[in-house]
């Protein structure tokens, strides 16, 4: 989990998506986070994040439904938020912490 640290400990913001292949919502959020990547640009990351590959960091973060999106900022949880989001909304959020 040090690794994990060293993701969100960083001065932009980071947008975490914790999702798994066989959950509909979490596919379908595929796009929508590519297009908040392209618009965030060095402003901040998109890092997602296979529950099912990273089974102990998903529990640890209590992430129950799919997707799960957290952005964390300079180490600290900024904003969390279970299910579907648009891009717009995203990034205006993210814009709030850049």
């Amino acid at each position: 989990m040090s690794k994990f640290g060293e993701l969100i400990d960083l001065d932009i913001p980071v947008l975490l998506d914790f999702y798994a292949d066989w959950n509909e919502q979490s596919t379908a959020m595929h796009p929508v986070l590519k297009d908040v990547a392209a618009a965030l640009g060095d402003k901040g990351k998109v890092i997602k994040i296979d529950v099912d590959k990273n089974k102990e960091l998903s529990q640890a973060l209590r992430i129950k439904g799919l997707p799960t999106l957290m952005i964390y900022k300079k180490g600290e949880m900024v904003w969390r938020q279970s299910g579907e989001q648009d891009a717009n909304t995203l990034i205006g959020i993210l814009n709030e912490y850049v």
